[in-house]
């Protein structure tokens, strides 16, 4: 029984229907990719599996439980933990107080949790008392993978991480993912940059319509001529 498990799928926003029938299904530490062109849910999927939008159908399943509608705020003591594309920092607050506002809910201290923090993403620590404002693209994308990652999360969602990044700044994320997946978090991540996610991915998931189009190894798909021509630019 996979680790995660999203079965027949169907989800959107009022009356309007965006997923018609996806699934998707991770092992415990994958990293799984989903990427497709615009229009196509990927983003919607990842806000159905955090409760935050409207489902018509099908089921969202953690471990063993059935966690499909649960309301956002409950999804932390569920394990899960979700990095949207925007707005996803503080930005009056210095690096520190939007850690410690990740783990807000939790019981303290969280001294151990944000050295480890540091540890993880070493740039932060210089900056740690500067409003994350102030920072950079990068290292603003930094502060809200740390932030999410103060619960100690089971399963991290990142919507588009390296969008409107430097390619230098793209790479070091995707490194970071790598880090963040070798401490044995699964990650599930919509990328727009998606020969770079795919490569890195144990599974991908490629959607179109609101449905699976391929799924598959990432770097299977990568290979594959049909996922090349259609959704990879050739």
């Amino acid at each position: 029984m996979s680790f995660l498990r999203i079965e027949n799928l169907v989800a959107g926003y009022g009356q309007m229907t965006i997923l018609n029938g996806v699934d998707l299904s991770l092992e415990a530490g994958e990293i799984g990719v989903i990427v497709g062109p615009n229009g196509a849910g990927k983003s919607t999927l990842l806000k159905t599996m955090f409760g935050l939008t409207q489902v018509s159908g099908g089921h969202v399943v953690l471990g063993e439980d059935d966690i499909t509608g649960v309301a956002p705020e409950a999804m932390a003591k569920r394990g899960v933990a979700f990095v949207p594309q925007e707005y996803n920092v503080f930005a009056t607050l210095s690096v520190a107080e939007n850690l410690e506002m990740g783990a807000y809910s939790l019981p303290g201290p969280h001294g151990r949790k944000l050295e480890r923090m540091y540890e993880l993403f070493p740039p932060l620590r210089d900056k740690r008392r500067q409003a994350a404002g102030e920072l950079s693209g990068g290292q603003r994308q930094m502060v809200a993978f740390a932030r999410a990652l103060m619960i100690e999360p089971r399963l991290l969602l990142l919507d588009e991480p390296t969008a409107g990044l430097s390619p230098i700044y793209m790479s070091e994320i995707f490194d970071r993912v790598l880090a963040i997946n070798a401490t044995g978090v699964t990650i599930a991540m919509v990328e727009q940059n998606a020969r770079q996610a795919l490569a890195i991915a144990h599974r991908g998931f490629v959607l179109a319509n609101g449905t699976n189009a391929f799924t598959g190894a990432g770097r299977e798909l990568l290979a594959n001529p049909d996922v090349a021509r259609s959704f990879l630019g050739g």
